[in-house]
């Protein structure tokens, strides 16, 4: 037994406290007789390890010497009416069990977020080369853009109908708030698409790259996040490495270069807003259901400025008229718009996930990817310098997403 079970005791005072040998003991779970002798006012703490780890407490004013106490049961709680409480709790085994418990479900929680954000940027790469594939023979961006926001809605309808996701039950507060971000979404879907008809895939995502810049800006005008002198440092080499790019780049002109910054603008009030609105408990969507409704809300509202803008110009008519191939510019505008309204949605899975600022730190990251990839699929020539700005701008992002960690010091 005394190798099974192991017993300390502590006492306040210098009463002897002893522990008679155990006898008729049925398991080493219990015990018969604890002889405690001790003065007034004295404490016992006992504790004992092994399968079962057991607490007693004791508080007593007025005790007599001899006094015992008889415990048959591992967990107990009891009270005399002169104060005397014992208590024995089994605490070890379940303490361990939710802390294994703990630990596997964060490595899910990570892995389910790991994979989403791998999903987000394998889409966003194909996106990109088929959509530039598109605009480079079918130069109208405000068409393309109304065309992969409808495939998006068709897309979310279908899932609807086949009830792969609930009908929503929207409110008009809701609709009125919901406004704005996909007055936002179709913007930036349209300035992106803008700048990449006119410079490369490449000099696009470098320029994108300036996102924290917006981010905390706009943080700051909606979620009150005063950044620190670190963050506001971090954000020079952003800033100068674009500037450096933009300098040497050699498919570079002012429409793609403001085009990419507006995209910057408005995917950041996107965001921001999106987070500002998701918080609201009382009103919150899910995330799935909230970028559906803004998909469909910028398809009704774009769809009219596209015909207005540009006419019809996607039916086989015009196309042949063109001298295109309908089968080139149709499978790759569906295969874009499909990447296009996945990648967008995955986003916003992981914008509930995780905050505005760590966001925009992954698409930076993401703008790696999509440069790197960019650069070897189309062969871009880039120039020594131009790599270097490149390099100096995401490199700044690193060092953003490391100084915005620092929690700013409380007097």
């Amino acid at each position: 037994m005394a190798k099974l079970l192991h017993t300390s005791f502590t006492s306040s005072s210098s009463s002897p406290v002893s522990l008679p040998n155990q006898r008729n003991h049925r398991s080493f779970y219990r015990f018969n007789r604890i002889s405690v002798r001790f003065h007034p006012e004295s404490s016992i703490g006992f504790c004992s390890t092994g399968r079962l780890s057991s607490s007693i407490c004791c508080s007593y004013s007025s005790w007599k010497t001899g006094s015992w106490i008889s415990n048959r049961s591992p967990v107990l709680e009891s009270e005399s009416c002169d104060g005397f409480e014992v208590k024995a709790t089994s605490v070890s085994d379940s303490a361990e069990e939710s802390d294994a418990a703990a630990v596997p479900v964060a490595k899910s929680k990570m892995a389910v977020l790991g994979l989403l954000f791998g999903i987000w940027y394998l889409f966003n790469i194909y996106f990109n080369i088929y959509n530039k594939q598109v605009l480079e023979v079918f130069p109208n961006p405000v068409t393309l853009t109304a065309v992969q926001l409808a495939v998006g809605t068709a897309m979310i309808f279908f899932s609807w109908a086949l009830n792969l996701h609930k009908w929503p039950n929207i409110s008009r507060a809701q609709l009125v708030a919901i406004l704005p971000l996909a007055v936002m979404h179709t913007l930036g879907n349209l300035s992106t698409n803008m700048s990449l008809g006119k410079v490369s895939v490449s000099f696009t995502h470098t320029i994108k790259a300036m996102e924290p810049f917006f981010s905390v800006i706009l943080s700051t005008m909606f979620l009150g996040e005063i950044p620190t002198l670190w963050v506001v440092s971090s954000l020079v080499p952003i800033v100068g490495g674009v500037v450096l790019a933009s300098l040497t780049e050699a498919s570079f002109n002012w429409a793609g270069f403001w085009s990419a910054m507006a995209s910057n603008l408005t995917n950041q009030s996107r965001n921001v807003l999106s987070k500002k609105f998701m918080v609201k408990k009382e009103e919150s969507l899910d995330n799935i259901t909230l970028f559906s409704i803004i998909t469909i809300m910028s398809f009704f509202l774009f769809t009219p400025v596209a015909l207005l803008v540009e006419g019809v110009k996607f039916t086989p008519t015009y196309l042949q008229s063109a001298g295109l191939n309908l089968k080139h510019v149709y499978v790759r505008s569906l295969l874009a718009s499909i990447c296009f309204h996945t990648y967008q949605q995955v986003a916003y899975m992981i914008l509930q996930r995780v905050s505005p600022v760590t966001h925009s730190v992954g698409n930076c990251v993401k703008r790696v990817v999509v440069i790197v990839s960019s650069i070897f699929f189309f062969r871009t020539p880039v120039s020594f310098i131009n790599a270097i700005g490149t390099g100096i701008a995401l490199a700044g992002v690193f060092l953003y997403s490391q100084v915005k960690r620092i929690k700013p010091k409380t007097t």
